[in-house]
């Protein structure tokens, strides 16, 4: 018997891929090799680099206790972000997808009224919202809890954080639910499954993608977030980020800022891996 030649991807496929590859190359890979060469320049004061090649920039940044608990901060910030997100979405998100209400197109244009204005004016409306003298206090105040202070704490950051990237964990749910054929649904309420029987054991499983791609983007958004920690945060709260800044832009120290936009992106990616592989498990046994 005469052996195929393999198959060959046609010319026009690779056409066709050309403009994403084009896109990840100028805007992903470039970038990237441009930090990370200069990551491992000597620093110097007076210039963007100095003449040579160091390590010394990793160096400090791991063996120098400040800029390591900067990053566990900056991780945990991010990930409380994402839980809560997920907390408040996924119902949400349900509701979106399964309700036939004629309030369904105003539901989904509230979730996503907040992308329609600016991250600094969001901001601002929560300092307002959020300082000693504000609504949320005022509240609290009247039923005898506070004044509680959120700014220029974590806990108001915190808060900013979650309203600001919340539509970017719902939309996922939403459609991952919306994909699911319902009349799965049928047939395990037919086999005398009860709703949350259903829920565990069809909507959840089929659904995970969706969460699992909402906790992903929102986590890389909260941590890489500058503006909701300057603003809210008042400088008081920093972050692996306000750090990156204040050295790139205040201490001119580009190598080595550099480094640490590096150690983060590296470190967050491990997070995700180790996130994707936990969900994954979850989701075969869902299954």
């Amino acid at each position: 018997m005469t052996k195929k030649p393999p198959s060959r991807v046609p010319l026009r496929h690779w056409l066709f891929a050309l403009p994403a590859l084009l896109l990840v190359s100028v805007f992903i890979a470039v970038p990237y090799f441009t930090i990370a060469v200069m990551s491992v320049r000597t620093p110097s004061n007076t210039q963007i680099y100095a003449p040579g090649f160091t390590l010394q920039n990793y160096i400090r940044i791991v063996g120098d206790h400040l800029y390591l608990g900067l990053l566990a901060d900056t991780l945990l910030y991010a990930a409380i972000t994402a839980a809560i997100c997920l907390v408040l979405a996924y119902p949400t998100a349900l509701h979106l997808a399964r309700t036939k209400s004629h309030l369904r197109g105003f539901l989904y244009a509230a979730v996503l009224s907040p992308l329609l204005t600016g991250v600094v004016i969001r901001c601002f409306g929560w300092i307002v919202l959020l300082a000693t003298q504000g609504l949320v206090n005022d509240a609290l105040r009247a039923v005898g809890v506070g004044p509680i202070p959120f700014l220029y704490r974590p806990t108001g950051v915190i808060i900013a954080l979650v309203h600001v990237f919340l539509p970017f964990m719902i939309l996922p749910i939403m459609n991952a639910v919306e994909a699911i054929d319902p009349r799965l649904e049928e047939a395990a309420r037919t086999l005398g499954a009860s709703q949350v029987t259903v829920f565990r054991r069809v909507i959840l499983p089929l659904s995970m993608p969706g969460v699992q791609s909402g906790v992903i983007l929102v986590f890389v958004l909260a941590a890489s977030a500058y503006v909701i920690p300057m603003l809210i945060g008042g400088g008081r709260v920093q972050t692996m980020v306000t750090v990156i800044v204040q050295q790139l832009l205040g201490g001119f120290l580009w190598p080595f800022g550099a480094a640490l936009a590096l150690v983060l992106s590296l470190a967050a990616i491990l997070v995700l891996i180790g996130f994707t592989l936990l969900t994954r498990r979850a989701m075969r046994r869902l299954a």
